[in-house]
Protein backbone atom coordinates (compact mmCIF):
# COMPACT_ATOMS: atom_id res chain seq x y z
CA UNK A 1 0.00 0.00 0.00
CA UNK A 2 2.89 2.37 0.70
CA UNK A 3 4.13 1.79 -2.86
CA UNK A 4 0.68 2.61 -4.24
CA UNK A 5 0.41 5.82 -2.16
CA UNK A 6 3.85 7.41 -2.27
CA UNK A 7 2.49 10.73 -0.98
CA UNK A 8 1.28 9.17 2.29
CA UNK A 9 3.99 8.77 4.96
CA UNK A 10 4.38 5.22 6.16
CA UNK A 11 3.49 4.61 9.80
CA UNK A 12 5.99 2.80 12.01
CA UNK A 13 5.38 -0.91 12.16
CA UNK A 14 4.23 -2.52 15.37
CA UNK A 15 6.93 -3.99 17.58
CA UNK A 16 6.84 -6.84 20.07
CA UNK A 17 9.29 -6.81 22.97
CA UNK A 18 9.69 -9.78 25.31
CA UNK A 19 10.61 -8.86 28.88
CA UNK A 20 11.73 -11.16 31.70
CA UNK A 21 11.00 -9.78 35.20
CA UNK A 22 12.79 -11.37 38.18
CA UNK A 23 12.18 -10.77 41.89
CA UNK A 24 14.12 -12.56 44.61
CA UNK A 25 14.81 -12.00 48.30
CA UNK A 26 18.33 -13.47 48.39
CA UNK A 27 18.74 -13.29 52.22
CA UNK A 28 22.33 -11.93 52.00
CA UNK A 29 23.51 -14.94 49.96
CA UNK A 30 26.07 -14.82 47.16
CA UNK A 31 24.99 -15.75 43.60
CA UNK A 32 24.78 -19.50 42.90
CA UNK A 33 26.86 -21.03 40.13
CA UNK A 34 24.02 -21.37 37.63
CA UNK A 35 20.97 -19.15 37.07
CA UNK A 36 19.99 -20.47 33.63
CA UNK A 37 16.50 -21.48 34.75
CA UNK A 38 15.86 -18.12 36.42
CA UNK A 39 16.91 -16.21 33.28
CA UNK A 40 15.13 -18.69 30.95
CA UNK A 41 18.41 -19.39 29.17
CA UNK A 42 17.48 -23.06 28.87
CA UNK A 43 14.41 -22.31 26.75
CA UNK A 44 14.65 -22.47 22.97
CA UNK A 45 13.29 -19.64 20.81
CA UNK A 46 12.39 -17.42 23.77
CA UNK A 47 13.92 -14.36 22.05
CA UNK A 48 13.98 -12.05 25.05
CA UNK A 49 14.67 -8.35 24.50
CA UNK A 50 15.00 -7.10 28.08
CA UNK A 51 15.61 -8.23 31.65
CA UNK A 52 14.25 -6.41 34.71
CA UNK A 53 15.86 -7.86 37.85
CA UNK A 54 14.97 -6.86 41.42
CA UNK A 55 16.72 -8.28 44.49
CA UNK A 56 15.95 -7.75 48.16
CA UNK A 57 18.07 -8.36 51.28
CA UNK A 58 21.38 -8.23 49.49
CA UNK A 59 24.36 -8.26 51.81
CA UNK A 60 24.36 -4.69 53.14
CA UNK A 61 27.00 -4.78 55.85
CA UNK A 62 29.23 -1.71 56.05
CA UNK A 63 32.23 -3.41 54.40
CA UNK A 64 30.03 -4.84 51.66
CA UNK A 65 28.45 -1.46 50.90
CA UNK A 66 31.86 0.27 50.80
CA UNK A 67 33.17 -2.41 48.45
CA UNK A 68 30.09 -2.20 46.20
CA UNK A 69 30.48 1.60 46.00
CA UNK A 70 33.96 1.19 44.50
CA UNK A 71 33.26 -1.95 42.46
CA UNK A 72 30.28 -3.73 40.98
CA UNK A 73 28.44 -5.84 43.56
CA UNK A 74 28.73 -9.65 43.06
CA UNK A 75 25.13 -10.01 41.80
CA UNK A 76 25.44 -7.25 39.18
CA UNK A 77 28.76 -8.67 38.00
CA UNK A 78 27.25 -12.15 37.77
CA UNK A 79 24.30 -11.01 35.65
CA UNK A 80 26.55 -8.94 33.38
CA UNK A 81 28.94 -11.86 32.88
CA UNK A 82 26.07 -14.17 31.93
CA UNK A 83 24.04 -11.76 29.78
CA UNK A 84 26.69 -9.72 27.93
CA UNK A 85 27.72 -12.62 25.62
CA UNK A 86 24.04 -12.76 24.60
CA UNK A 87 24.15 -9.08 23.49
CA UNK A 88 22.47 -7.70 26.63
CA UNK A 89 23.84 -4.46 28.08
CA UNK A 90 23.26 -3.18 31.60
CA UNK A 91 21.46 0.07 30.82
CA UNK A 92 20.67 1.25 34.35
CA UNK A 93 20.75 0.22 38.00
CA UNK A 94 19.84 1.66 41.40
CA UNK A 95 20.84 0.40 44.85
CA UNK A 96 19.47 1.25 48.32
CA UNK A 97 21.09 -0.83 51.07
CA UNK A 98 19.69 -4.34 50.48
CA UNK A 99 17.55 -3.40 47.47
CA UNK A 100 18.96 -3.64 43.95
CA UNK A 101 17.20 -2.98 40.64
CA UNK A 102 18.86 -3.78 37.28
CA UNK A 103 17.67 -3.13 33.74
CA UNK A 104 19.27 -4.93 30.76
CA UNK A 105 18.40 -4.56 27.07
CA UNK A 106 19.70 -6.02 23.81
CA UNK A 107 22.21 -3.52 22.40
CA UNK A 108 20.17 -2.68 19.28
CA UNK A 109 17.43 -1.24 21.54
CA UNK A 110 19.80 1.23 23.25
CA UNK A 111 19.04 4.29 21.02
CA UNK A 112 15.35 3.90 21.94
CA UNK A 113 15.84 3.65 25.72
CA UNK A 114 16.17 6.96 27.54
CA UNK A 115 16.74 6.70 31.30
CA UNK A 116 14.99 9.73 32.79
CA UNK A 117 15.54 9.16 36.49
CA UNK A 118 16.49 6.67 39.19
CA UNK A 119 15.10 7.11 42.68
CA UNK A 120 15.23 5.55 46.16
CA UNK A 121 12.41 5.80 48.70
CA UNK A 122 13.34 4.57 52.20
CA UNK A 123 10.41 3.63 54.45
CA UNK A 124 12.33 1.87 57.24
CA UNK A 125 12.99 3.29 60.70
CA UNK A 126 11.08 6.62 60.93
CA UNK A 127 10.99 6.73 57.12
CA UNK A 128 14.75 7.26 56.82
CA UNK A 129 16.26 3.77 56.96
CA UNK A 130 16.63 2.00 53.62
CA UNK A 131 16.21 -1.60 54.75
CA UNK A 132 12.59 -1.24 53.61
CA UNK A 133 11.13 0.87 50.81
CA UNK A 134 11.39 1.00 47.05
CA UNK A 135 13.81 1.81 44.22
CA UNK A 136 12.64 3.08 40.85
CA UNK A 137 13.91 3.40 37.29
CA UNK A 138 11.91 5.79 35.12
CA UNK A 139 12.51 5.63 31.36
CA UNK A 140 11.15 6.33 27.90
CA UNK A 141 11.04 3.21 25.76
CA UNK A 142 10.36 3.85 22.06
CA UNK A 143 8.68 7.10 23.23
CA UNK A 144 6.48 5.56 25.97
CA UNK A 145 6.87 6.35 29.68
CA UNK A 146 7.65 3.29 31.82
CA UNK A 147 8.34 3.07 35.56
CA UNK A 148 9.91 0.03 37.20
CA UNK A 149 9.71 -0.34 41.00
CA UNK A 150 11.40 -2.95 43.20
CA UNK A 151 10.17 -2.88 46.81
CA UNK A 152 10.55 -4.53 50.20
CA UNK A 153 7.55 -3.93 52.49
CA UNK A 154 7.24 -4.50 56.28
CA UNK A 155 7.06 -8.13 57.46
CA UNK A 156 4.80 -10.07 59.89
CA UNK A 157 1.13 -10.98 59.77
CA UNK A 158 -0.09 -8.06 61.93
CA UNK A 159 1.54 -5.33 59.81
CA UNK A 160 -0.82 -5.47 56.82
CA UNK A 161 -2.03 -1.88 57.27
CA UNK A 162 1.59 -0.73 57.45
CA UNK A 163 2.37 -2.59 54.20
CA UNK A 164 -0.50 -0.84 52.42
CA UNK A 165 0.61 2.51 53.84
CA UNK A 166 4.18 1.96 52.56
CA UNK A 167 2.83 0.91 49.16
CA UNK A 168 0.98 4.25 48.92
CA UNK A 169 4.00 6.21 50.21
CA UNK A 170 6.37 4.70 47.64
CA UNK A 171 3.87 5.54 44.89
CA UNK A 172 3.48 9.14 46.10
CA UNK A 173 7.25 9.66 46.19
CA UNK A 174 7.70 8.61 42.55
CA UNK A 175 6.74 12.02 41.19
CA UNK A 176 9.29 14.25 39.48
CA UNK A 177 8.24 17.87 39.98
CA UNK A 178 11.69 19.24 39.13
CA UNK A 179 11.74 17.48 35.75
CA UNK A 180 9.49 17.37 32.72
CA UNK A 181 8.22 13.88 33.57
CA UNK A 182 4.51 13.13 34.01
CA UNK A 183 3.04 11.82 37.24
CA UNK A 184 3.76 8.12 37.66
CA UNK A 185 0.06 7.27 37.32
CA UNK A 186 0.19 8.88 33.86
CA UNK A 187 2.98 6.56 32.76
CA UNK A 188 2.05 4.09 30.07
CA UNK A 189 3.29 1.14 32.13
CA UNK A 190 4.24 0.52 35.75
CA UNK A 191 6.01 -2.73 36.63
CA UNK A 192 5.93 -3.17 40.43
CA UNK A 193 7.41 -6.19 42.17
CA UNK A 194 9.42 -7.34 45.15
CA UNK A 195 9.12 -8.91 48.58
CA UNK A 196 5.76 -7.39 49.45
CA UNK A 197 5.43 -9.56 52.59
CA UNK A 198 1.65 -10.06 52.30
CA UNK A 199 0.51 -13.13 54.28
CA UNK A 200 -2.34 -15.66 54.37
CA UNK A 201 -4.94 -14.75 57.00
CA UNK A 202 -7.22 -16.89 59.25
CA UNK A 203 -6.09 -20.38 58.29
CA UNK A 204 -3.79 -22.26 60.65
CA UNK A 205 -0.36 -23.65 59.80
CA UNK A 206 -1.59 -27.25 59.38
CA UNK A 207 -4.40 -26.30 56.96
CA UNK A 208 -2.07 -24.11 54.87
CA UNK A 209 0.59 -26.79 54.59
CA UNK A 210 -1.93 -29.53 53.71
CA UNK A 211 -3.47 -27.29 51.02
CA UNK A 212 -0.03 -26.70 49.53
CA UNK A 213 0.83 -30.41 49.72
CA UNK A 214 -2.37 -31.28 47.81
CA UNK A 215 -1.99 -28.40 45.33
CA UNK A 216 -5.27 -26.81 46.53
CA UNK A 217 -4.47 -23.11 46.35
CA UNK A 218 -7.93 -21.58 45.72
CA UNK A 219 -8.91 -21.37 49.43
CA UNK A 220 -5.54 -19.81 50.24
CA UNK A 221 -5.92 -17.19 47.47
CA UNK A 222 -9.15 -15.97 49.09
CA UNK A 223 -7.29 -15.19 52.32
CA UNK A 224 -4.17 -13.73 50.72
CA UNK A 225 -3.82 -10.19 52.10
CA UNK A 226 -2.86 -8.63 48.77
CA UNK A 227 -5.84 -10.27 47.03
CA UNK A 228 -8.15 -8.97 49.79
CA UNK A 229 -6.66 -5.45 49.57
CA UNK A 230 -7.14 -5.38 45.78
CA UNK A 231 -10.86 -6.10 46.25
CA UNK A 232 -11.27 -3.02 48.46
CA UNK A 233 -8.62 -0.49 47.42
CA UNK A 234 -9.46 1.39 44.16
CA UNK A 235 -5.79 2.19 43.43
CA UNK A 236 -4.49 -1.32 44.10
CA UNK A 237 -7.32 -2.70 41.95
CA UNK A 238 -5.72 -0.97 38.95
CA UNK A 239 -2.68 -3.24 39.29
CA UNK A 240 -2.94 -6.61 37.60
CA UNK A 241 -1.29 -9.90 38.57
CA UNK A 242 -1.07 -13.31 36.99
CA UNK A 243 -2.71 -16.36 38.63
CA UNK A 244 -0.81 -17.81 41.60
CA UNK A 245 -0.43 -21.33 40.22
CA UNK A 246 2.77 -22.02 42.16
CA UNK A 247 3.33 -22.83 45.87
CA UNK A 248 3.88 -19.99 48.34
CA UNK A 249 7.46 -18.77 48.02
CA UNK A 250 8.13 -18.08 51.73
CA UNK A 251 9.29 -19.39 54.24
CA UNK A 252 11.74 -22.23 53.47
CA UNK A 253 14.63 -23.69 55.40
CA UNK A 254 17.76 -22.54 53.63
CA UNK A 255 19.39 -25.10 51.32
CA UNK A 256 16.17 -27.13 51.13
CA UNK A 257 12.65 -27.22 49.72
CA UNK A 258 11.11 -27.73 53.18
CA UNK A 259 8.94 -25.07 54.73
CA UNK A 260 10.09 -23.64 58.06
CA UNK A 261 10.98 -26.38 60.57
CA UNK A 262 12.32 -24.02 63.24
CA UNK A 263 10.57 -23.49 66.56
CA UNK A 264 8.67 -20.49 65.14
CA UNK A 265 7.27 -22.58 62.24
CA UNK A 266 6.18 -19.55 60.21
CA UNK A 267 3.21 -19.98 57.90
CA UNK A 268 4.04 -20.15 54.19
CA UNK A 269 2.90 -17.15 52.13
CA UNK A 270 3.09 -15.62 48.65
CA UNK A 271 5.32 -12.74 49.74
CA UNK A 272 7.14 -12.39 46.39
CA UNK A 273 4.89 -10.81 43.78
CA UNK A 274 4.95 -9.16 40.34
CA UNK A 275 2.26 -6.60 39.46
CA UNK A 276 1.71 -4.28 36.53
CA UNK A 277 -0.52 -1.36 35.59
CA UNK A 278 -1.29 -0.14 32.07
CA UNK A 279 -2.51 3.38 31.52
CA UNK A 280 -3.88 2.72 28.05
CA UNK A 281 -6.37 -0.10 27.63
CA UNK A 282 -7.89 -0.87 24.22
CA UNK A 283 -11.61 0.00 24.25
CA UNK A 284 -14.13 -1.89 22.15
CA UNK A 285 -16.44 0.09 19.83
CA UNK A 286 -20.09 -0.31 21.01
CA UNK A 287 -21.11 -1.02 17.39
CA UNK A 288 -18.25 -3.46 16.88
CA UNK A 289 -17.24 -5.69 19.79
CA UNK A 290 -13.84 -6.45 18.28
CA UNK A 291 -11.04 -4.64 20.09
CA UNK A 292 -9.02 -2.16 18.00
CA UNK A 293 -5.42 -2.87 17.11
CA UNK A 294 -3.50 -1.95 20.29
CA UNK A 295 -0.89 0.82 20.22
CA UNK A 296 0.50 -0.31 23.57
CA UNK A 297 -0.47 -3.50 25.35
CA UNK A 298 1.11 -6.02 27.71
CA UNK A 299 0.35 -9.72 27.83
CA UNK A 300 1.60 -12.20 30.42
CA UNK A 301 3.28 -15.29 29.00
CA UNK A 302 4.28 -16.95 32.29
CA UNK A 303 4.22 -16.32 36.06
CA UNK A 304 6.20 -18.96 37.95
CA UNK A 305 8.43 -19.65 40.93
CA UNK A 306 11.76 -21.47 40.69
CA UNK A 307 11.93 -24.15 43.37
CA UNK A 308 15.42 -25.36 42.45
CA UNK A 309 17.15 -22.37 44.10
CA UNK A 310 17.74 -22.93 47.81
CA UNK A 311 20.25 -20.29 48.91
CA UNK A 312 17.50 -18.22 50.58
CA UNK A 313 14.36 -18.73 52.66
CA UNK A 314 12.51 -17.27 49.63
CA UNK A 315 12.10 -18.79 46.18
CA UNK A 316 12.58 -16.45 43.21
CA UNK A 317 9.56 -15.53 41.08
CA UNK A 318 9.62 -14.54 37.40
CA UNK A 319 7.17 -13.21 34.84
CA UNK A 320 7.68 -13.22 31.09
CA UNK A 321 5.75 -10.47 29.28
CA UNK A 322 5.15 -9.59 25.66
CA UNK A 323 4.89 -5.82 25.17
CA UNK A 324 3.28 -4.87 21.87
CA UNK A 325 3.61 -1.24 20.83
CA UNK A 326 3.59 1.05 17.88
CA UNK A 327 6.83 3.05 18.34
CA UNK A 328 6.41 6.77 18.92
CA UNK A 329 10.13 7.05 18.11
CA UNK A 330 11.22 4.82 15.25
CA UNK A 331 14.41 6.57 14.04
CA UNK A 332 17.44 6.89 16.33
CA UNK A 333 18.52 10.51 17.01
CA UNK A 334 22.01 9.67 15.70
CA UNK A 335 22.98 7.43 12.76
CA UNK A 336 26.61 6.28 12.97
CA UNK A 337 28.65 5.14 9.99
CA UNK A 338 32.29 3.97 10.25
CA UNK A 339 34.06 5.28 7.14
CA UNK A 340 35.69 2.76 4.79
CA UNK A 341 38.05 0.01 5.92
CA UNK A 342 39.22 0.43 9.51
CA UNK A 343 42.84 -0.57 10.12
CA UNK A 344 45.35 0.06 12.89
CA UNK A 345 47.54 2.11 10.50
CA UNK A 346 45.89 5.54 10.63
CA UNK A 347 43.38 7.62 12.54
CA UNK A 348 39.90 6.38 11.76
CA UNK A 349 37.02 8.49 10.50
CA UNK A 350 33.44 8.26 11.77
CA UNK A 351 30.56 9.95 9.98
CA UNK A 352 27.23 10.54 11.69
CA UNK A 353 23.99 12.35 10.99
CA UNK A 354 21.44 13.61 13.46
CA UNK A 355 17.68 14.18 13.38
CA UNK A 356 16.51 17.84 13.17
CA UNK A 357 15.14 17.90 16.74
CA UNK A 358 18.25 16.42 18.40
CA UNK A 359 20.09 18.90 20.64
CA UNK A 360 23.79 18.03 20.72
CA UNK A 361 26.22 19.06 23.45
CA UNK A 362 30.00 19.71 23.49
CA UNK A 363 30.13 16.95 26.12
CA UNK A 364 28.65 14.28 23.83
CA UNK A 365 31.05 11.44 23.10
CA UNK A 366 31.40 8.40 20.87
CA UNK A 367 32.66 5.20 22.45
CA UNK A 368 34.29 2.23 20.75
CA UNK A 369 33.17 -1.08 22.28
CA UNK A 370 33.88 -4.74 21.74
CA UNK A 371 30.74 -6.66 20.83
CA UNK A 372 29.59 -8.22 24.11
CA UNK A 373 29.94 -5.01 26.17
CA UNK A 374 28.65 -5.32 29.75
CA UNK A 375 27.57 -1.70 30.31
CA UNK A 376 27.98 1.76 28.78
CA UNK A 377 31.25 2.49 30.63
CA UNK A 378 32.79 -0.66 29.19
CA UNK A 379 34.40 1.19 26.25
CA UNK A 380 37.79 0.42 24.71
CA UNK A 381 38.28 4.08 23.77
CA UNK A 382 36.22 7.23 23.21
CA UNK A 383 36.34 10.69 21.62
CA UNK A 384 34.59 13.95 22.41
CA UNK A 385 32.60 14.82 19.31
CA UNK A 386 33.25 18.56 19.72
CA UNK A 387 37.02 18.24 20.11
CA UNK A 388 37.54 15.69 17.33
CA UNK A 389 35.25 17.07 14.63
CA UNK A 390 37.00 17.48 11.27
CA UNK A 391 34.21 18.34 8.82
CA UNK A 392 30.53 19.11 8.42
CA UNK A 393 28.70 18.96 5.10
CA UNK A 394 25.39 17.79 3.63
CA UNK A 395 24.06 16.92 7.08
CA UNK A 396 27.00 14.62 7.80
CA UNK A 397 29.51 15.31 10.58
CA UNK A 398 32.92 13.64 10.63
CA UNK A 399 35.13 13.02 13.65
CA UNK A 400 38.47 11.23 13.85
CA UNK A 401 39.44 8.41 16.19
CA UNK A 402 43.06 7.90 17.27
CA UNK A 403 44.14 4.25 17.01
CA UNK A 404 46.93 4.38 19.61
CA UNK A 405 44.72 3.20 22.49
CA UNK A 406 43.03 0.40 20.54
CA UNK A 407 44.47 -3.10 21.08
CA UNK A 408 44.95 -5.34 18.07
CA UNK A 409 42.36 -8.10 18.32
CA UNK A 410 40.13 -10.30 16.22
CA UNK A 411 37.03 -9.11 18.10
CA UNK A 412 34.15 -7.26 16.47
CA UNK A 413 33.42 -3.70 17.56
CA UNK A 414 30.51 -1.30 17.92
CA UNK A 415 30.32 2.50 18.04
CA UNK A 416 27.88 4.16 20.45
CA UNK A 417 27.02 7.86 20.58
CA UNK A 418 26.30 9.04 24.16
CA UNK A 419 24.19 12.18 24.66
CA UNK A 420 25.13 14.29 27.68
CA UNK A 421 21.74 16.05 27.62
CA UNK A 422 19.72 12.82 27.55
CA UNK A 423 22.17 10.74 29.66
CA UNK A 424 21.60 7.88 27.22
CA UNK A 425 22.98 6.17 24.13
CA UNK A 426 21.23 7.74 21.13
CA UNK A 427 23.01 6.01 18.26
CA UNK A 428 24.71 2.68 17.66
CA UNK A 429 26.57 1.32 14.64
CA UNK A 430 26.46 -2.11 13.09
CA UNK A 431 29.25 -4.49 14.23
CA UNK A 432 32.52 -4.27 12.29
CA UNK A 433 36.12 -5.48 12.48
CA UNK A 434 39.32 -3.46 12.78
CA UNK A 435 42.04 -4.97 10.63
CA UNK A 436 45.51 -5.41 12.21
CA UNK A 437 48.49 -3.30 11.09
CA UNK A 438 49.87 -6.09 8.95
CA UNK A 439 46.62 -6.37 6.96
CA UNK A 440 47.27 -3.37 4.69
CA UNK A 441 50.88 -4.41 3.94
CA UNK A 442 49.81 -7.97 3.10
CA UNK A 443 47.00 -6.64 0.90
CA UNK A 444 49.40 -4.37 -1.05
CA UNK A 445 51.94 -7.19 -1.39
CA UNK A 446 49.30 -9.54 -2.83
CA UNK A 447 48.25 -6.89 -5.35
CA UNK A 448 51.90 -6.51 -6.48
CA UNK A 449 52.20 -10.22 -7.28
CA UNK A 450 51.60 -11.27 -10.92
CA UNK A 451 48.22 -12.96 -11.46
CA UNK A 452 48.11 -16.09 -13.61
Amino acid sequence: MAALNPGKPTEPRGKRLSIQVVTWNVASAAPPLDLSDLLQLNKDNLNLDMYVIGLQEMNCGIMSLLSDTAFEDPWSSFFMDVLSPLSFVKVSSVRMQGLLLLFFAKHHHLPFVQILSTKSTPTGLFGYWGNKGGVNICMKLYGYYISIINCHLPPHMANNDQRLEHFDRILEMQNFEEQDIPNILDHDLILWFGDMNFRIEDFGLHFVRESIKNGCYSDLWEKDQLSIAKRHDPLLRQFQEGPLLFPPTYKFDKNSNNYDTSEKKRKPAWTDRILWRLKRQPQANPHNQRLPVPHFCLSLRSYVSHMMYCISDHKPVTSTFDLELKPLVSVPPITLMPEGLWTMENDMLISYSLTPDFLSSPWDWIGLYKVGLRHINDYVSYVWVGDNQVSFSDGLIQVYFNTRDIPETEDQFLLCYYSNNLHSVVGISKPFKIQPSSFLAEDLLSEAQPHI
